[in-house]
């Protein structure tokens, strides 16, 4: 079967590479018709979800005629862009196939989950489909963007509600089951323009936003030490600090965001508030900053004693003859549209995370084989299968 397999899977691969799906702009139609294409031949009931226009995202269902859970796959079609072409030993959009590795853009992230994905929908299919319960496959856009045109989209729209969840990702072939949570926020500081040469006729919204910033690095300096869960950290960062509008002027307005990553415990609302407080407390006249949530999700944690983390367990130590791993996410996942909802959410993939985002990414076709195999498992296990 594994040279068939590795036929199959490179051959799905090379058909995704070929279709470009880069963010910016984000255009996800040509990629998602093919899939629907092979899913409606294959005897799914597949829909072509859109909520913005251009970005297409596709669901397809398969029941068994006994009860049992709702098992849900997801790959996101989008990529990151080229770059520096001149980085690039290859074609980027044309599956290079060589030494065991598949090279091309969005080989590793996240088309090469997908073509797995795509290929055990068919084997599911052509074995019969599920015993039990229901299977959906969930190819979508807008994962690049962090946008809520995507996974957000058809988690808030009810077309996806499974009981486990199973996001393909570079972890090659281990588990990430537990994943931090994000919170995003807007510093905006005013102040008073003067000439640079009499800077007390004025008010320096930099000099005041840099008080406000020591006050919050004060704290958490302080808290996030002690918050600590595993290998996972609470975090923040200044990403982003803008102000003023020349060398020669007193800045009358300053702003800068800021990135916490919270651990599954900690709650996006109170991750807010905490930073507010620090902020309303910092000494600053009130009227002269303000403080905007722009946005964040709360992570998750999947006991490891679940049954779709089971399955995955058993099945690894059934076909690789080793223990899994449970990694540590660095980033974000779509899986945060349901850290909410008590369900099993699993990254689960072939590849490396260091290849994501790179020239010259790449995927191992081994993998991708073993990726296939286990996942296959992990059906029958949690639905049954022929």
């Amino acid at each position: 079967m594994s040279k068939k397999l590795a036929s199959d899977l490179v051959a799905i691969l090379s058909d995704l590479i070929a279709l470009p799906s880069p963010y910016p702009p984000g255009t996800s139609v040509e990629i998602c018709a093919y899939a629907a294409k092979r899913l409606r031949k294959a005897g799914y009931k597949v829909e072509i979800a859109t909520k913005t226009k251009g970005v297409d995202n596709v669901v397809a269902r398969l029941k068994g005629k006994k009860k049992g859970p709702v098992v849900a796959f997801n790959a996101h079609v989008d990529t990151v862009g080229v770059g520096e072409r001149a980085n690039w030993k290859s074609d980027p959009f044309k599956a290079l196939v060589k030494g065991g590795l598949v090279y091309g853009l969005g080989a590793g992230n996240c088309k090469g989950s997908m073509a797995v994905q795509l290929w055990l929908a068919e084997e599911i299919a052509r074995r019969g489909g599920p015993e039990s319960g229901e299977l959906v496959f969930t190819f979508v856009a807008d994962e690049e963007n962090l946008g809520p045109d995507g996974m957000e989209f058809l988690r808030k729209s009810g077309r996806v509600r499974p009981d486990a969840l199973i996001l393909g990702a570079q972890t090659e072939n281990n588990l990430i089951v537990a994943e931090r949570g994000v919170m995003w926020a807007k510093i905006t500081t005013k102040g008073k323009a003067a000439h640079a040469g009499n800077p007390s006729g004025g008010d320096n919204a930099i000099l005041r936003m840099m008080r406000l910033v020591g006050a919050l690095q004060a704290h958490y300096d302080k808290v996030l030490p002690k918050r600590v869960k595993g290998a996972m950290k609470s975090t923040v960062n200044v990403g982003m600090f803008h102000g003023g509008h020349n060398t020669n002027v007193v800045p009358s307005a300053c702003t800068v965001e800021i990135d916490r990553r919270l651990l599954p415990n900690e709650k996006v609302k109170d991750a807010f508030k905490e930073l507010k407080s620090v902020i309303d407390k910092a000494g600053e006249p009130k009227a002269m900053y303000s403080v905007e949530f722009l946005t964040g999700t709360n992570g998750f944690f999947a006991p490891e004693n679940g049954r779709a983390v089971g399955a995955f367990e058993a099945a690894v130590k059934a076909h690789s003859r080793r223990k899994v791993k449970f990694l540590n996410a660095t980033g974000v996942s779509d899986g945060r549209y349901y850290a909410d909802d008590g369900i099993e959410i699993i990254n689960f993939g072939p590849g490396s995370g260091v290849q994501g985002h790179a020239a010259n990414e790449s995927v191992p076709v081994s993998e991708m084989i073993a990726a296939a195999e286990i996942q296959l498992d992990v059906v029958r296990r949690l639905v049954g299968l022929k």
